[in-house]
């Protein structure tokens, strides 16, 4: 297994905190992170269940088995151990004792809010990011990215596509959303899921989800709900500026993995991708995510927004770059068209003295300078972001 550009982020806030929390999707390489981070830590999983009988009904005997501390997965699997770690570690008074993972985010953070404020490091670990897939040696074309997805096992093992993401759906449905919530029909939740992936890189529109999907408005508001908290997508704010446009204010959807929205697309091959319609939207959600994980991986929160106003001015993707701001625009042609930088030009005007940095993302040969922007291409992107950005 390749080592992780989130490990160094790991190590430092286990020297600040007596407690780290890493949350991600299933099967982001959490485990893999932890034991590869801090190999001397005993190990127990939550997810068996002796493991969990063991620290529910005993947590104190539990915790005892481990008295410099230990990577406990799964933790939203045994939520009443929290409160007895607490205990612990404000007793001990060291640091880097405890490594809590999960992959539910709302169920880890309101258990880790109310008992581990102040005691505990947060970080998120997404799949792997594209400098990663090619540390396994394939360098992979762009549209075989957008096929695979990111998910460690499927580089690690050798998984074809169709097989580990299916298989990922199933599992999904089956293990983490009834633990949430009472679905009646996952037949038709699963519709539900299908629709999102249709509409990625698009506003979220509710009451047109809703109307696809044959349910109610409140239910689709539930269900996004839920695939966030499952990490399955994540939800672009826009950016709200103080100036006179009107801007818009729903939010834009995306896959925390591309390769899932792919595959619930119906695409078994990379060799369907170009043609596909949605292959630009789909490359845009790449991009997403490599900015996503970029600050993520460096330990900081996402903090990523659009910005879109009334007059049709958009730019996919603007972040805090200190005091100012990085704009980052994706297209999914290898050839820049004149109009390519036609936004990136105008957000300036717009939001004048506020865009230190411009990058425009593409599938192209080399990454150059035009103009005072950046025109990065996809595989580059990592290496200007932490040249732009650095954690």
């Amino acid at each position: 297994m390749v080592r992780r550009l989130a490990e160094a982020a790991l190590r430092q806030a286990f020297t600040h905190y007596p407690v780290v929390t890493l949350t991600g999707p299933r099967q982001s390489g959490k485990t893999t992170l932890c034991k590869q981070t801090f190999p001397d830590h005993p190990y127990a999983n939550l997810e068996f269940g002796d493991v969990r009988e063991f620290a529910v009904e005993d947590p104190r005997g539990f915790l005892a088995q481990f008295p410099d501390g230990a990577v406990l997965d799964e933790i939203q699997n045994a939520p009443e151990l929290v409160s007895y770690i607490q205990g612990i570690v404000d007793e001990d008074g060291r640091d880097g004792l405890f490594v809590l993972t999960g992959s539910q985010q709302l169920a880890v953070s309101e258990t880790v809010s109310q008992s581990l404020a102040g005691r505990t490091g947060l970080l998120t670990l997404l799949p792997l990011t594209i400098a990663e897939v090619d540390a396994f040696g394939d360098e992979p074309a762009t549209d075989e990215l957008l096929h695979r997805g990111f998910y460690p096992r499927g580089y690690d093992r050798d998984i074809p596509a169709p097989q580990l993401l299916g298989d990922y759906v199933e599992t999904y449905v089956e293990r983490d959303v009834r633990k949430i919530i009472q679905i009646r029909d996952l037949t038709l939740f699963r519709r539900f899921v299908k629709l999102c992936a249709g509409r990625v890189g698009q506003l979220v529109n509710y009451q047109n989800l809703a109307g696809d999907a044959g349910v109610s408005h409140t239910t689709a508001r539930e269900w996004i709900s839920v695939l966030e908290a499952t990490y399955i997508v994540f939800l672009l704010p826009p950016l709200h500026a103080n100036i006179s446009k009107r801007l818009i204010k729903s939010p834009k959807l995306y896959f925390h993995d591309v390769g899932l929205a792919a595959h619930l697309l119906g695409i078994d091959a990379p060799s369907q991708v170009l043609a596909h319609p949605l292959r630009g939207p789909l490359f845009e959600n790449l991009v997403m995510g490599e900015l996503l994980k970029h600050r993520l991986n460096g330990g900081r929160r996402g903090d990523l927004h659009f910005y879109r106003d009334s007059t049709g001015l958009e730019v996919d993707a603007v972040s805090a770059l200190g005091a100012d701001l990085l704009g980052v625009e994706a297209k999914a042609g290898a050839t820049l068209a004149s109009g390519h930088l036609e936004t990136l030009r105008k957000i300036t005007e717009v939001l004048p003295a506020r865009f230190a940095r411009r990058v425009l993302v593409n599938d192209g040969d080399r990454t150059y300078e035009r103009e005072s922007i950046t025109i990065a291409k996809v595989r580059d992107l990592a290496d200007v972001l932490r040249a732009i950005d650095p954690a």
